[in-house]
């Protein structure tokens, strides 16, 4: 697959904006040899890395029926993905954490948010975007790729009880590669 071509202003200007990481994703999804790369588990999600564009991180990722991220953000890294096979559900939250010095916090009403994606679609974020990836059928594997930018430094786990949010986990590169 080739790359992009973004111009060197988006590099010398902190690399590619969450637009761009949409772009290439959007067309990464949408081109079937690499769609069909993927090995597929029935039991757990799989990923095969990509050469994302401008210096990001990028993953072709597997969903059998039923699984998810749960709750997460990427840190500092700007991201998106897109739906190259089945149906994705992203449960989000309208809401900017901080980024040291807590861990559990009471969520405002009205801060939850929710979409349905599909084949040919996709979501762009900013930096601390909290969100959960789910694919909720019972039966048909999903297939996304996703871009970040700065590649992931991190990854913060979260669980959630009601308008509760807890911190759990901090991964490192190392857990995931």
């Amino acid at each position: 697959m080739s790359a992009p071509a973004y111009t060197p202003e988006s590099v010398l200007s902190g690399g590619p904006t969450a637009a761009q990481l949409l772009d290439f994703a959007l067309r990464t999804a949408a081109d079937p040899e690499v769609v069909a790369s993927l090995p597929l588990d029935p039991q757990g999600r799989t990923w095969v890395r990509l050469d994302g564009p401008a210096g990001s991180e990028a993953w072709l990722i597997g969903w059998p029926p039923g699984t998810g991220t749960g709750w997460h953000d990427h840190a500092e890294s700007r991201g998106a993905f897109a739906v190259a096979r089945g149906h994705l559900t992203e449960h989000s939250l309208a809401v900017h954490l901080p980024s040291e010095g807590w861990h559990a916090l009471q969520l405002a009403p009205d801060v939850d948010r929710s979409r349905s994606l599909g084949p040919g679609s996709g979501r762009a974020f900013g930096e601390h975007h909290v969100h959960e990836v789910l694919n909720g059928s019972p039966a048909e594997h999903a297939v996304s790729v996703h871009a970040y930018y700065p590649p992931l430094p991190l990854i913060r786990r979260y669980s959630r009880t009601g308008p509760v949010l807890t911190l759990e986990h901090v991964e490192r590169p190392a857990e995931w590669q």
